[in-house]
């Protein structure tokens, strides 16, 4: 990691951070144990009441102290490090009093069925050793679910989300029963993680009833609001913006969008009706789910060569990405592709590229509906945005560049941002030949706008659920299966939806301001390669900062007055 930038001399910061640290992993042995942490493996997050108390608690009191902090004797780095912790736990007390731990059943299941996945994903560990950390992790899960009956408040929850967290749950009993064992070979391992699977599993069957049950008495609701909506983009996140001004930088952006692809559209096809066409190219797909992870694994690969052809980015030593079948209990959850990346305090640079597998009991004709979304058409772009240059190259950059804050905390405006903004810089580079590839790449951008107006009107209350599916299926040419995923997911995680554009376009603002520093003059197609790789080098390695201090980071700006948090 660099330590560029930064000072000795600041030894209370740099105690602050290890306490803050040490703090966090103590609070989630599952976030500690996926960071690497091998000694939190066997254990599981403690999901009382009291617990997520405390956690607030902490969070205003590190706050404060973090705040307390002075300029003096910290170098750039150390003061883009503070704001980070600043930033972040800012965010976390405005949504205190949102109380999700009361709404969310996904709380409750996540942080088992991610901590077990995890540990068979990256097998850090000798096997036994797994196994034994796996066994821990199942024997608890009774008590992590039983900790949500208690919390769990049907006057706050909403039906839509519990709904998915019923989904996840059903999918992780099948998991954990009849999927976990084969991590093993044949014999005593194998039949220890089968008995704790199924102890673990009637504990999620007992789960899932008493989520229905929950779901038909639940009265609650799941807008965000306004208030705590504006607080995030300008405190948590950096950005100048309250939600209705996003809303209609969104809408600014789909209409510029639905311009350019109208044009591209004449150009290529003599009609500007690009909705048509796009309907059209999706019936171009793979027939099976296997079939679309191989077409998905091929364009990775032809991602990874154009960018180890043309030089935009440096490659890091020993990197690799599989592409994988999404995990069972997250398909019911999540409707599109997804990455995972190696821990982060580790030495390792294998990547996971999940594909949207469809949940179990999908209809055959629901199934092709999903496949649709997953045209051939499509499918190069959705592999840049996962792999390369997006998610997997830059998390592996980050993790060899960053500092230790920096692979712990972070935000979407910056990863999903860095993501979107991968797919626009591979097409300005010739990456996609054909117009087929760029109009998709095209609407998986006009797509984000589209988050954008969705995700703030319906927190805003401005919109309903179902407007809003109706939203995505007009507006974009989402299969409306794949629009009630999208949609539930808004629903369930307020902001995050609106981080893929906004932060795209703030990178390119980043990047017109380097440019400029560096006389390159032009469209960004016609740069020099080296210095582009200059620019992708340096602010993908400052992590996934808020995009205001990522700018601050990049271009070495000492003003701390535009720090998160002290605005």
């Amino acid at each position: 990691m660099t330590d560029r930038g930064r000072q000795t001399d600041a030894p209370s910061l740099s105690g602050l951070i290890d306490g803050f640290l040490h703090n966090e992993f103590e609070t989630s042995p599952v976030l500690a144990s996926g960071l690497g942490l091998t000694e939190y493996d066997e254990r599981l997050d403690d999901l009382s009441a009291e617990s997520f108390r405390k956690r607030d608690a902490d969070a205003a009191e590190w706050l404060a102290r973090f705040e307390a902090v002075p300029d003096g004797g910290l170098g750039p780095d150390d003061r883009i490090d503070r704001d980070l912790a600043v930033a972040m736990l800012r965010g976390r007390t405005i949504v205190a009093d949102w109380e999700g731990w009361k709404r969310d059943p996904l709380t409750y299941s996540g942080p088992g069925l991610n901590g077990i996945f995890g540990l068979f994903l990256h097998r850090i560990r000798p096997e036994v050793e797994l196994v034994d950390a796996a066994v821990a992790r199942l024997e608890q899960i009774p008590r992590a679910l039983e900790q949500g009956r208690h919390n769990m408040d049907p006057q706050l929850a909403h039906p839509l989300i519990v709904e998915r967290g019923l989904a996840s749950a059903k999918g992780g009993a099948r998991y954990v029963r009849d999927l976990l064992p084969q991590e093993a070979p044949e014999g005593p391992q194998r039949e220890r993680l089968a008995t704790a699977g199924a102890r673990a599993a009637e504990a999620f069957d007992a789960w899932v009833a008493h989520l229905d049950d929950v779901r038909q008495r639940a009265s609650g609701e799941w807008r965000f609001g306004e208030e705590r909506y504006t607080r995030l983009l300008r405190e948590r996140e950096s950005l100048g913006y309250d939600a209705r001004s996003l809303r209609e930088r969104g809408q600014a952006e789909y209409d510029r969008l639905d311009a350019e692809m109208r044009d591209l559209c004449r150009d290529a096809r003599g009609t500007d009706d690009w909705r048509g066409v796009l309907e059209e190219a999706n019936e171009d797909h793979p027939r099976s789910e296997e079939e679309m992870r191989v077409a998905y694994a091929d364009w990775t690969e032809r991602a990874r060569t154009f960018l180890a052809e043309t030089g935009l980015v440096t490659l890091p030593e020993g990197e690799a990405c599989s592409v994988e079948p999404s995990p069972v209990f997250s398909r019911p959850v999540i409707g599109v592709a997804s990455y995972m990346g190696s821990p982060a305090f580790t030495d390792l640079r294998q990547g996971h590229f999940f594909v949207p597998f469809a949940p179990d009991g999908t209809s055959p004709d629901e199934l092709q509906k999903r496949l649709a979304a997953n045209s051939h058409g499509g499918i190069p772009t959705t592999a840049v945005h996962e792999a390369y240059p997006g998610h997997h190259w830059h998390i592996t950059w980050s993790k060899i560049h960053a500092s230790r804050i920096r692979l712990v905390l972070g935000t979407p405006y910056f990863s999903e941002g860095w993501a979107l903004y991968a797919e626009r810089v591979m097409r300005e580079r010739g990456f996609f030949t054909d117009p087929i590839q760029e109009l998709f790449h095209l609407e998986a951008t006009i797509f984000r706008a589209a988050r954008i107006v969705v995700d703030t009107s319906l927190h805003l209350g401005d919109m309903s659920y179902d407007e809003a599916v109706t939203y995505m299926t007009t507006k974009t040419p989402l299969p409306e299966p794949t629009a009630h995923a999208e949609v539930g997911r808004y629903c369930w995680w307020p902001t995050q939806a609106s981080s893929y554009l906004t932060g795209c376009l703030e990178i390119l603002r980043i990047r017109e301001r380097f440019l400029e520093s560096r006389g390159a003059s032009g469209p960004a197609a016609e740069v020099d390669a080296a210095v582009l790789r200059e620019f992708h080098d340096r602010l993908a390695g400052t992590g996934r900062l808020p995009i205001g201090l990522a700018e601050r980071a990049f271009m070495g700006d000492g003003d701390t007055r535009a720090a998160a948090g002290r605005r």
